[in-house]
């Protein structure tokens, strides 16, 4: 009875020896998701997450280091790691333009476009709407009237569309831009060049109007600077060259205005900002600086010239749906692209 009393004394020992390396892993391994407390589970979080960007920030530092040795010993730079992004690893398109593509200097050359871009010819622009008009589809039309130089609103009535391109080509307009409301929300954006298109239809999605935007700017008359971004195959190349002639050519640099087109995976973000150049005094907080009898600094603040940007408004996204042949034609018209469900296959692949 004895040694059977031992024996379990021996297990009972052993197991209690055991139980605290159990206790160290378990502390080890926990993770937020696991503590029910919601307290201690936000500490732990925030401790994580503190510690994960300390990590990241000795890694950046290393990197630096790694650099500078390398350069100061005539050695090669060790190449940085570049993440992967669904933009670097899209799919191959055979009509992504290249810099010395003659024939598409060519095409730029005999295209609709080319008398505007040339500054043969001053862009004017006729805004229109649907026939039926919403709440907000007039806020947004002076907004754009504002933004679009040149640019003339005229009321839509019962007037059909095909008549309102031929008034436009009779009165010299350049380009008629259609705005689109479904329930009382702008959702669609009709660009047709005048006189022989083409004719772009566009989804209209997250509109914020200027009055909405928070301290907003208010824009001048000056012309504004336009930025077109990443628009790399040929279609948003096109496309490109016909958002580029709604805007004049000779932009006005007094007025600081920008307007951006910013093309990513195929959604093209709107954005209009004031900008201004400012110079602030910058305190320099290095080792290596000379210091007085009470440790401060002897050397003074350096100035820095800093760019600041205030939005104007408005903001919203576009997205191509078709790109037709020519003006505004419904039953006859020949398109050149249009977007289908089926065309869709991966994430990676882009039209624009």
């Amino acid at each position: 009875m004895g040694g059977k009393r031992r024996k379990n004394d021996d297990s009972d020992n052993d197991e209690g020896q055991k139980k605290p390396d159990m206790k160290k892993t378990k502390r080890e391994e926990l993770l937020p998701s696991m503590i029910k407390n919601k307290e201690k589970r936000s500490l732990v979080h925030a401790k994580l997450k503190r510690q994960k960007k300390l990590d990241k920030i000795a890694k950046h530092k290393a990197r630096d280091a790694a650099e500078k040795r390398a350069l100061e010993l005539g050695e090669e730079i060790p190449e940085r790691m570049v993440p992967r992004t669904i933009e670097n690893t899209r799919e191959l398109d055979e009509t992504i333009c290249k810099p010395d593509d003659e024939e598409l200097f060519a095409g730029n050359d005999a295209d609709e476009f080319s008398s505007i871009l040339k500054r043969e010819q001053t862009p004017k622009i006729l805004i229109t709407t649907c026939r039926f008009n919403s709440s907000r589809g007039p806020d947004f039309i002076s907004d754009l009237l504002s933004v679009i130089p040149n640019a003339h609103y005229y009321k839509r009535g019962t007037y059909d569309l095909k008549k309102i391109v031929e008034y436009a080509k009779n009165k010299d307009f350049t380009s008629v831009v259609v705005v689109h409301t479904n329930r009382r929300e702008p959702d669609a954006l009709l660009i047709i060049g005048v006189p022989d298109g083409p004719t772009a239809h566009f989804k209209l999605s997250k509109l914020v109007l200027r009055k909405d935007l928070k301290n907003h700017g208010n824009p001048t008359s000056h012309k504004p600077e336009l930025v077109l971004n990443n628009f790399t195959t040929r279609l948003g190349h096109r496309v490109g060259r016909l958002i580029q002639s709604l805007f004049p050519q000779d932009p006005e640099f007094k007025g600081r205005r920008v307007v951006t087109f910013h093309n990513q995976r195929d959604f093209i973000f709107f954005r209009h900002h004031r900008y201004i150049f400012e110079t602030r005094e910058v305190k320099k907080t290095d080792s290596k600086d000379k210091k007085d009898k009470d440790g401060a600094s002897v050397t003074g603040p350096e100035r820095k010239a800093i760019a600041r940007l205030q939005e104007c408004g408005p903001r919203f996204t576009l997205k191509l749906t078709s790109l037709q042949h020519g003006t505004f034609d419904t039953r006859g018209g020949e398109y050149e692209w249009v977007h289908k469900p089926e065309m869709d296959t991966s994430r990676r692949r882009f039209f624009l």
